[in-house]
């Protein structure tokens, strides 16, 4: 097959990579899979087995001005593409670019599968803090989104609640949920990279692997610390990930400060996805504060698949996709006071876990993935 995947981020250079990464590497051993490249982020370009199709002509660091403004590009270029590589389907996942690649791929009698990766409505609003700018992307970006899974041939989503949200709206979608790399994921022992933190033997580490924006309430985390460090004097928080597009790790950095915490709080900053292991094995337990409920009831994160494969234990907010796998790592809390108690539990109870994760590996995903596109065709 010859692929073409419009993503929902800057595939070479975006720091954290997602589903998309895994699953489409994993596709091009056996197919030709061509992505579009969006200039909006600056990091390290990352190797891949993809063809790179240049998607920028306003190349702004701005999401939101980079997507509106390349706009009309984006169906030039994509129609392009379809038309002289001769592209057999495409796979859609971003809201502006991904309706300009719809209407080329329909311009070009070519199939459409449209990737749910989360629910974009509230993604999007996320990174604006007024109540009516926040409302007006929802309805802005539903009413985009809406168009394109009307469009597509077929829709995939992440989670089980995803594919029944989008059963209310009146859309039919395949379950092909995040997972995990199994063959870097897996327990090991976290002391040299305790030594490499400066982090000592006797130290309670809560730990924290992923972007750090405001749908996560680290900054909870944090106001629980200095409680927990009178209960147990050597604990510490660890957070392993920056921020993308907005100043929350600063104001967590001013947070730690305030509460004279500060040395109690390490940021790593983004580190490459094959050292987040080692990392996680420096974690005595791993954290999921994922904090807006209408996102609760619709994820299912990496990191759960991650953590659990590195054998550790998990104390999450409430994520009902996540609580139906379930395991016996697996704790959740609801206020800050039942998360101070479930710390201490670990505190009394250090424990590792052993846990096969082979049906959620990522091979396993893009294995599903390919039956989807074939069948499309």
């Amino acid at each position: 097959m010859k692929i073409l995947l419009v993503s929902t981020q800057d595939y070479i250079h975006h720091p954290i990579p997602s589903r998309h990464h895994y699953i489409f590497e994993e596709l091009a051993r056996h197919h030709e899979v061509h992505v579009a490249h969006f200039h909006v982020s600056r990091g390290e370009a990352r190797p891949t087995r993809l063809i790179v199709e240049e998607a920028t002509q306003f190349p702004f660091t701005s999401p939101f001005l980079h997507y509106t403004c390349n706009a009309p590009y984006h169906f030039h270029i994509f129609n392009k593409i379809i038309r002289e590589t001769g592209i057999d389907v495409v796979v859609a996942a971003h809201v502006l670019a991904g309706t300009a690649v719809i209407h080329a791929a329909k311009k070009n009698e070519v199939p459409v599968v449209f990737d749910l990766k989360d629910w974009f409505p509230d993604s999007a609003a996320a990174y604006f803090k007024t109540r009516v700018v926040q409302e007006t992307v929802r309805k802005s970006v539903w009413a985009i989104t809406k168009r394109n899974l009307a469009l597509s041939d077929k829709i995939t989503t992440v989670s089980p609640s995803l594919v029944e949200k989008l059963q209310r709206y009146g859309f039919s979608a395949d379950l092909i949920t995040n997972g995990v790399d199994t063959n870097i994921f897996k327990p090991m022992n976290g002391s040299e990279k305790r030594k490499e933190l400066g982090l000592h033997t006797d130290d309670f580490i809560i730990g924290f692997c992923g972007s750090i924006e405001r749908w996560y309430a680290i900054d909870e985390m944090i106001k629980a610390l200095p409680e927990l460090i009178r209960y147990h004097p050597s604990t510490k928080i660890l957070v392993v990930g920056g921020s993308l597009f907005t100043n929350y790790e600063s104001e967590l950095k001013k947070l730690a400060a305030s509460l004279n915490v500060s040395d109690q709080v390490i940021f790593t900053g983004t580190k490459p996805y094959a050292e987040l292991p080692k990392y996680i094995a420096s974690m005595d337990v791993c954290t999921i504060p994922l904090s807006p409920p209408q996102w609760g009831e619709i994820a299912l994160p990496n990191k759960f698949f991650e953590y659990s494969a590195c054998g550790k234990p998990i104390l999450m907010r409430p994520i009902p996709d996540v609580s139906r796998i379930g395991g016996p790592n697996l704790s959740v809390y609801r206020t800050q006071e039942e998360y101070i108690e479930e710390i201490k539990k670990v505190i009394n109870n250090p424990v590792n876990f052993s846990i096969n994760l082979e049906e959620y590996s990522w091979k396993e995903k893009s294995r599903q993935f390919e039956t989807v596109l074939k069948a499309i065709l």
